[in-house]
């Protein structure tokens, strides 16, 4: 049977144990190296060089799909599978555009989570089924990457002269942005904006 190392990245300790003993009951499968934040994948996985990453979509210090993309263009060999606990077609779409091998809901059977880190493994991909179904009936995000950017600076608190710094823009810059934004999801506000944008799966 293939031999498969897999890297956990998952932020609560109670699930990141559960899912590591999980994993090691199967046969062949080996839990190499565990984090807790979005911005320790790719250092430890170019440390470990696992066959396999299983990476929570919600992370501190960087979110899962990011991770993902890095990780991608740095260490090819390794292979993703992204868990979410949301069924939310906007995140199944971006995580198709940061090239990852595999999407699964938490709440999947403990089987179908091995299966997959197998299958990923040998070089295919996995797709939920009810995401991919979701996703083929969902609207396509409407903001361009800046404005994703920019929006989730604003999800996180930041103000438009917090997010201006970060983004080496104008303040002004960034109320524009905003003002776009807002207007292009037919929001009420910033604040709703950000809530139709997490709601969709637009946000991690």
């Amino acid at each position: 049977m293939l031999s498969v190392s897999i890297l956990l990245a998952e932020d609560v300790h109670m699930i990141r144990g559960a899912l590591a003993a999980l994993l090691e009951l199967e046969p062949g499968l080996k839990v190499v190296a565990s984090v807790e934040r979005g911005d320790a994948i790719l250092e430890t996985a170019l440390d470990v060089r696992p066959d396999v990453a299983v990476i929570d979509v919600n992370l501190p210090g960087k979110d899962g799909l990011t991770a993902a993309g890095e990780l991608h263009e740095r260490l090819p060999t390794c292979g993703t599978l992204i868990l979410t606990s949301l069924n939310r077609p906007g995140i199944f779409r971006r995580a198709m555009t940061t090239r990852v091998s595999g999407f699964l809901l938490k709440d999947a059977p403990p089987d179908r989570l091995a299966q997959a880190v197998r299958t990923i493994a040998a070089g295919q991909r996995v797709i939920d089924p009810q995401l991919a179904v979701a996703a083929w009936n969902s609207p396509v995000c409407p903001l361009s990457p800046r404005e994703l950017q920019v929006l989730r600076h604003a999800a996180q608190g930041d103000a438009a002269s917090e997010i201006a710094s970060t983004l080496y823009l104008s303040a002004g810059t960034v109320r524009n942005y905003l003002t776009a934004i807002v207007s292009k999801l037919n929001a009420r506000n910033r604040i709703d904006a950000i809530r139709i944008a997490e709601h969709s799966g637009w946000l991690p």
